[in-house]
């Protein structure tokens, strides 16, 4: 399946788990991370939830192609969080901050978030070998 069709048949999953991943920045901001502990604990946590949350809802939806799904999801999160920061930081601190006021610091965020999606969908195709 091509790239284009993969987005296609898959767009409403891959932007609905790429605002899922938003939980752990707005409950960074909102500071509701550090009800979990420490902020550092909270967010790995978090990651860790959102993660499988993925891995679960892909394999569940017996998703086709769930690395393409999950590396568009992961590239979809890094865009949301990129924007809700650059709409959030003048409000929050008066002043832009964030990715947007670096453009290497984008290309980063954009590549964490595929990579995690890759290394996700990874274990989904394994699981998927596993359970089937």
């Amino acid at each position: 399946m091509r790239t284009n069709e993969i987005l296609k048949n898959n767009l409403q999953l891959i932007l609905g788990l790429g605002a899922l991943a938003l939980i752990r920045p707005v409950m960074k901001i909102t500071g509701a991370v550090e009800w979990m502990g420490s902020e550092q604990f909270g967010s790995i946590l978090l990651t860790i939830l959102i993660s499988l949350a993925w891995l679960i809802i892909v394999v569940v939806k017996k998703v086709s192609h769930p690395v393409a799904v999950l590396v568009y999801a992961g590239l979809s999160y890094a865009l949301f969080a990129i924007i809700l920061s650059g709409i959030l930081s003048p409000i929050l601190d008066g002043k832009l901050q964030g990715p947007l006021t670096n453009p290497m610091a984008i290309v980063g965020v954009l590549a964490t978030n595929a990579i995690w999606g890759l290394m996700i969908g990874g274990a989904a195709v394994l699981l998927k070998r596993v359970r089937f």
